[in-house]
């Protein structure tokens, strides 16, 4: 059975849009992903690591442990071999405490990109490739997310041509979530049950053609 790891943010845990309850692991878009690969025949395990709060690389300063690049490449050991990483990080760069650009984002995966490549695997396993998943950008934050990512909408232009770039200079596979997904009108940051179930299904194709 081949194994895929998801890592991610509270777009992939699976926050309900103005609350702090989460869908159940069906409802999300990885479990959304592993169904329909199963039923096209391929036997595989999607692993969930998503952390509300992630950044790619940079800390919270209020909660410990949200950089996206502290621990990866143990989780990558852990979880060896594995078939592919999706990555799918970034909407958290974008929290007022930062003022970060698309560009910013971008470099940050990159070095997470790096650190999973050489990530102390056992020998003969061979290193995972990569598909980086440039997440919808924020919308109109409101509710309890409008001042945490007030005018992440601005500053987060151009992300999936920044993510695009890096994922071409670094041989990465690429996905635009934000051509197939939207945040949801409730906070403009997560994402609705109906938004998981079409991101599940659209990374159908490009997953399968990795895996």
């Amino acid at each position: 059975m081949k194994q895929i790891l998801v890592y991610g943010d509270s777009l992939t845990w699976g926050i309900i849009p103005g609350t702090r309850d989460r869908l159940s692991f069906a409802q999300r878009w990885p479990a959304i992903l592993e169904a329909g690969l199963l039923r096209t025949g391929t036997a595989v395990r999607v692993i969930e690591d998503a952390l509300n709060g992630r950044r790619t690389v940079w800390d919270d300063p209020f909660k410990p442990g949200r950089s996206g690049l502290a621990g990866i490449e143990q989780r990558i050991e852990v979880n060896s071999p594995l078939a592919l990483v999706i990555l799918m990080l970034g909407t958290n760069d974008f929290q007022s405490v930062h003022q970060l650009n698309a560009s910013h984002a971008a470099q940050g995966i990159a070095s997470i990109v790096r650190a999973i490549r050489r990530a102390p695997i056992e020998p003969g396993m061979a290193v995972p490739p990569v598909l980086i998943v440039a997440p919808p950008r924020p919308g109109a934050a409101a509710g309890t997310m409008a001042e945490k990512f007030l005018d992440a909408r601005e500053r987060s232009g151009g992300l999936s041509e920044a993510y695009a770039s890096i994922a071409a200079e670094m041989n990465c596979a690429f996905f635009d979530a934000g051509l197939v997904i939207t945040p949801s009108a409730v906070d403009g940051v997560h994402l609705d049950a109906g938004q998981h179930d079409i991101l599940g299904r659209q990374l159908l194709e490009p997953v399968g053609k990795l895996v």
